[in-house]
């Protein structure tokens, strides 16, 4: 995986073989940060990174500019790879090794990007109760987006926040956003 622009524009980051990722590719990456460029000042917002693994996008935010950033993941080896990698690159992310789902219930961070690449075997339910915990626990700063990665075969439309989908190959984000109100 590579960081695509910023700071550490072109740098390659090579992650540990042993751990249970699938980063999100550089071209689906490349056109999720320009739909995110269009929106956001990046040195200005927070960002909340769930199921980070290798730390992919987070490394991205940081690189740009963004200087609250929130990664979070259940396995020990991919917050331990996140927090070297910030330290080799002087990157300031805050990495916590916690179910994704028990951190919601307990957070009190308000972020303006939530980004969430849960594993893409997850059940349609698993996908839809991040977005749920969110929008109930108010997560979200005013104009901010939630936006979920997930296969092509994962319909995650019906949820009432649901504002597009973004599709890349074999890729979705969908994103989210509170003033969505049917």
């Amino acid at each position: 995986m590579r960081i695509i622009s910023g700071k550490h524009k072109s740098k390659r980051i090579s992650a540990p073989k042993k751990l249970p990722v699938r980063p999100t590719t550089d071209m689906a990456k490349e056109s999720l940060f320009n739909i995110i460029n269009n929106l956001y000042y990046f040195e200005n917002i927070a960002v909340l990174d769930l199921f980070a693994g290798t730390g992919n996008i987070s490394y991205e935010f940081a690189s740009r500019g963004t200087k609250t950033i929130h990664a979070v993941d259940g396995h020990f080896g991919c917050v331990k790879f996140i927090n070297q990698t910030s330290d080799e690159l002087d990157l300031d992310i805050n990495a916590y090794k916690s179910d994704v789902y028990k951190f919601l219930e307990k957070t009190m961070l308000k972020s303006d990007i939530i980004f969430a690449d849960p594993p893409y075997d997850f059940e349609e339910e698993q996908f839809l109760k991040i977005a749920d915990l969110i929008f109930e626990r108010e997560l979200l700063n005013e104009d901010g987006i939630l936006i979920i990665e997930h296969s092509k075969h994962t319909d995650l439309t019906q949820h009432p926040k649901h504002s597009y989908d973004k599709r890349y190959g074999g890729n979705v984000f969908s994103f989210f956003e509170i003033e969505n109100e049917e």
